[in-house]
């Protein structure tokens, strides 16, 4: 199958959630999370445990772990062609659902209007 596409979800004032979410994390970490995005890049719907799992309704979770603290990122597929990276997380016992529906929010967002809500991050 070939790559797919990362988008990362952008708000409609154009903050990129995950962008803040990623410079807020330690070097190591920011690297280990960015590796595991490159990898769904790669494999896409492919991807499986323990790398990435289905959550609900139309949201998948990355899960890095780093240190023993549980980091989680959450995407969806937009068609065949391209995963969008909603937000990202550092997870307790399991993600909390008010994240899963903002997830979801975000989908339906970006489902109406994917020119406004794509954010294409630079390769480098």
């Amino acid at each position: 199958m070939p790559r797919a596409r990362i988008v990362y979800y952008a708000e409609d004032n154009g903050d990129v959630p995950i962008l803040g979410w990623l410079s807020g994390l330690q070097a190591k970490v920011r690297s280990k999370c960015i590796a595991y995005l490159t990898r769904l890049e790669a494999e896409g719907h492919d991807l499986r445990r323990p790398v990435a799992d289905y959550l609900r309704d139309g949201i998948y979770e990355l899960r890095p772990t780093f240190g023993g603290i549980h980091y989680r990122i959450l995407y969806f597929f937009h068609g065949h062609e391209a995963i969008v990276v909603s937000h990202g997380l550092t997870k307790e016992q399991k993600v909390p659902p008010a994240e899963i529906n903002r997830a979801i929010a975000r989908m339906e967002r970006f489902k109406t209007n994917p020119v406004v809500h794509a954010f294409e991050p630079s390769k480098g």
